[in-house]
């Protein structure tokens, strides 16, 4: 028997049984269709954490008041009480680490902002004129903070894209004047629009100078301070550096946390690609079922066609090739849903991804190659069973009546 004829009468033999592989075919595709989707949602989150720090700025180190390890919370995040503050002298020793380029110390609050009669509160984000080139972003209007002593502020401020939609309208901002608190500032430039960068809108803050913060806020304590490293290669040292100046600065007290960018980005990589193929897998279960299904209709397919085997055997068809016709078909049956599995995993993306238009959602490549080759393996072996019991008939007592 020819493979051509064994293509022939498999697909007759499945156009016979339109119900039976109606039924094989969703569930097969069902089982593909799954492992798709839920892969592409795991791989988007992993590439959306990715992309999100990866907007932070290159080369980035970020230094949290705290140990973390005693904090038991990511330090400098939760309100409570830290060792030691980090101060605006503390960040600017920083400088003298021959691997650190630029360092731009954080305060951050909220305040009550007023142009008129209109206000609004807003996060308020206490900073130096190297914040920007840190950060990597982005100025539409104007120009950011000027560069100067960071003890010496002036009252001017850069305000994000919503804030100046919000407070002025269509109406120009540069050089306008707006209130935070009892304090006046005039606008020298606005924040190109951005977005969220890890939960946090930058369209929506306003940037002031640092000394002006800590009199806002009344407080001598940083946030947190954002280092950039000379290079990729420099992240180590500047780190390894940070973490010295800081401890000889505070009497030996080893009280801060250093955070690097590649570190976060390999512990959420490995969390997320080990949480997509732990769902992946168990939606690939449902593939094993549809295995089972493959097997008891088979089974049941050995009884109904009992005759036509037997005839097929007289007229000198080997049990090789029995075999051979019931692994055609189930492959088939395996292929047809794999196909209408990926049709519908992708639509099922591309919906998720209408939904969530900010998070990639993308199948990965080994998702797509898998479930189909998981399918027709599941296929292939859950038909040994009824393939074997079929090469097995003698042709007389398949052909009789009883």
């Amino acid at each position: 028997m020819r493979f051509t004829d064994l293509l022939r009468f498999a697909w007759q033999v499945l156009g016979g049984y339109r119900t039976r592989t109606l039924l094989i075919l969703l569930a097969m595709g069902i089982g593909v269709a799954a492992v798709v989707a839920v892969s592409a949602i795991g791989e988007g989150a992993r590439l959306y954490v990715v992309n999100q720090f990866g907007s932070l700025g290159t080369n980035l180190v970020i230094v949290l008041p705290g140990r973390s390890e005693t904090a038991g919370a990511m330090p400098g995040v939760l309100m409570g009480k830290t060792p030691r503050d980090l101060t605006l002298d503390d960040a600017l020793s920083l400088k003298r680490s021959p691997s650190v380029l630029r360092i731009a110390p954080l305060i951050v609050g909220a305040g009550d902002v007023r142009v008129g009669s209109r206000s609004r509160e807003t996060p308020v984000l206490g900073t130096t004129a190297e914040f920007i080139q840190v950060r990597q972003m982005d100025i539409g209007q104007g120009r950011f903070l000027p560069p100067g002593d960071p003890r010496h502020s002036q009252p001017v401020c850069v305000i994000g894209a919503k804030v100046a939609a919000e407070l002025f309208g269509p109406r120009p901002v540069l050089g306008e004047w707006l209130r935070i608190g009892d304090r006046r500032f005039r606008i020298v430039g606005v924040l190109a629009r951005q977005g969220q960068s890890l939960g946090f809108n930058t369209d929506e803050i306003v940037v002031v100078p640092l000394a002006a913060a800590q009199a806002l806020f009344n407080t001598e304590a940083l946030f947190r301070v954002l280092v950039e490293a000379k290079s990729r290669e420099q992240i180590v040292n500047a780190k390894q550096d940070i973490e010295e100046i800081i401890r000889l600065r505070h009497e030996g007290e080893r009280d801060i946390t250093v955070i690097t960018q590649d570190a976060v980005l390999e512990t959420f990589d490995r969390i997320l690609r080990a949480l997509t193929l732990a769902v992946g897998g168990i939606a690939a279960i449902s593939l094993a079922v549809a295995g089972i299904l493959i097997m008891n209709v088979m089974l049941i397919a050995v009884t109904q066609r009992r005759k036509e085997i037997g005839l097929l055997k007289a007229l000198g068809a080997t049990g090789r090739h029995i075999r051979a016709a019931f692994f055609t078909e189930a492959v088939m049956l395996a292929l047809g849903g794999a196909a209408c599995g990926l049709a519908v995993g992708k639509l099922g993306q591309l919906a998720i991804g209408q939904a969530f238009p900010n998070i990639p959602f993308t199948a990965p490549w080994w998702a797509v190659v898998a479930a189909p080759l998981t399918a027709i393996v599941t296929s292939v072996l859950f038909t040994v069973v009824p393939a074997k019991r079929a090469a097995m008939l003698d042709p007389v007592m398949a052909l009789s009546k009883r």
